[in-house]
């Protein structure tokens, strides 16, 4: 049994009770099961995911949580002088893509490769695209390097498809540019994502130039977003709240596991 692989399931199992939806769920129904015997204790408990899970999804709360999370900075206009290549980090796989002839990459891999692609495109430089799978699966960096030579018309460079997380972009990526003598990169992830990418990358030996995409909050201060000032819940709300929590989580185990 491979233990690397079944640690790997274990923390996606672990993720998914500590990631909402779930994550206020738990107490709600554990709330309501004891109701019975200690009803002063239950009801506590089902309020308290009441309460956890509107606190995930308004905007207010949720706009805070992001911003404690997020790099808010975009890339200088000249920070790719000094670049060697473009890291592009995977970010997920969407398996029913008839109109694509099997499967893709999903909307957020998709936001970061729009990217890259536009960096590609402006400095010239060559392009390292980072994503692996299950035994299984079609790595993820090969959909990348797809999309990105048939809709963007970007030469990728390197594949790397053996990662399964953030520290294994970061060690795989690492061990191919170090081969070729490059070490200053430009890595492109989401904003969110971003301090702790740049963390293991740095980790892996290689000097990074932040290129943040897909911002979740907005920073400008003449916006007027209702995001950040108020409002009700919605979907953006929602995926933003799991997205913090979900990046807040993967910095303490990053921390926990050095």
């Amino acid at each position: 049994m491979d233990l690397s692989l079944l640690l790997f399931w274990l923390k996606k199992l672990i993720a998914a009770f500590a990631l909402p939806p779930l994550l206020p769920l738990l107490p709600i129904a554990l709330g309501l099961a004891l109701l019975g015997r200690f009803p002063r204790l239950g009801r506590i408990m089902a309020w308290g995911g009441v309460a956890l899970g509107l606190l995930l999804v308004l905007p207010a709360s949720v706009g805070w949580m992001v911003a404690q999370v997020e790099d808010p900075t975009p890339l200088p206009p000249t920070a790719a002088v000094n670049a060697d290549a473009i890291v592009i980090l995977g970010a997920g796989r969407r398996e029913y893509a008839p109109e694509f002839g099997g499967e893709t990459v999903n909307r957020l891999a998709l936001e970061r490769l729009r990217y890259g692609a536009r960096l590609a495109r402006t400095t010239g430089l060559p392009v390292l695209v980072s994503g692996g799978g299950s035994a299984s699966e079609t790595p993820e960096a090969v959909l990348m390097k797809a999309v990105l030579e048939e809709d963007f018309g970007i030469t990728v460079r390197w594949t790397e498809g053996r990662s399964r997380d953030t520290r294994e972009n970061a060690r795989y990526s690492s061990a191919i540019l170090n081969a070729t003598g490059m070490r200053r990169i430009l890595l492109v992830t989401h904003a969110a994502h971003m301090s702790r990418a740049q963390a293991e990358f740095e980790a892996a030996g290689l000097a990074v130039q932040p290129a943040p995409t897909g911002w979740l909050g907005d920073y400008d201060e003449r916006a007027h977003d209702v995001f950040l000032l108020g409002g009700l819940p919605s979907q953006n709300s929602a995926y933003a709240g799991w997205f913090a929590v979900h990046e807040a989580l993967g910095r303490l185990a990053y921390r926990l596991s050095r």
